[in-house]
């Protein structure tokens, strides 16, 4: 694996130990952040603020580090993955402009719910086998996008800017589904075995999508 463009590019970056965690290929992060930067469909990354859910390796939000993010949030709790972030942030004498959370992508959402932190991109890669993660996960951000209002079981506050987008990258033969209350998807990516699906909030006119 390596960083594709940027402040870091083509410098190697180090995969979690065993076979748990699927690291994102050097390819479809290519696609993904060629979507992200000349896509037209959120923010510029440059400057932008960016979570990395079920991290693993860090790659992706490394990548956005490396294209200019003025702020990324790792989450993840598995201990190899963690020590991979780590190691790969150090490896590259990042010194700042992250955080990571070693309890979970729900923890990390709950805690930037309740500081009132708005974010321009979520990034989630869980497990393809573990279809809850994907449903409770565009739930919840959906939930707050919706409505911001505190309520039992919903996140406090809403995390998402204007114009924000969340991408799930999923199997091919597991889709996401086309929305989740207020997030639509707006462009379906497809790569060999894999797919990024790319959601925002529900705007007048936006339900087709795009490939």
């Amino acid at each position: 694996m390596r960083v594709i463009a940027g402040e870091f590019r083509s410098r190697p970056l180090q995969a979690p130990r065993g076979m748990t965690t699927r690291p994102t290929s050097d390819r479809l992060r290519e696609a993904l952040f060629n979507v992200l930067e000349m896509g037209g469909l959120g923010p510029a990354v440059e400057g932008s603020r960016f979570v990395d859910l079920y991290a693993g390796s860090g790659a992706v939000g490394i990548e956005a580090i490396s294209r200019g993010a003025q702020f990324v949030w790792f989450a993840e709790d598995a201990r190899p993955a963690l020590a991979a972030i780590r190691a790969n942030l150090a490896q590259l004498k990042v010194a700042g402009g992250f955080a990571v959370e070693d309890r979970g992508s729900a923890r990390l959402l709950r805690e930037l719910a309740a500081r009132g932190k708005a974010v321009d991109f979520v990034f989630l890669d869980p497990p393809y086998e573990m279809a809850e993660a994907y449903e409770e996960t565009l739930q919840a951000l959906a939930a707050q996008a919706e409505d911001s209002a505190p309520a039992a079981g919903k996140l406090s506050a809403a995390i998402l800017s204007a114009g924000a987008l969340v991408v799930a990258e999923h199997s091919r033969k597991l889709p996401t589904a086309e929305s989740y209350a207020a997030l639509q998807r707006v462009r379906l990516l497809e790569q060999g075995d894999a797919a990024l699906s790319f959601y925002r909030v529900r705007q007048p006119g936006s339900d087709a999508v795009s490939r």
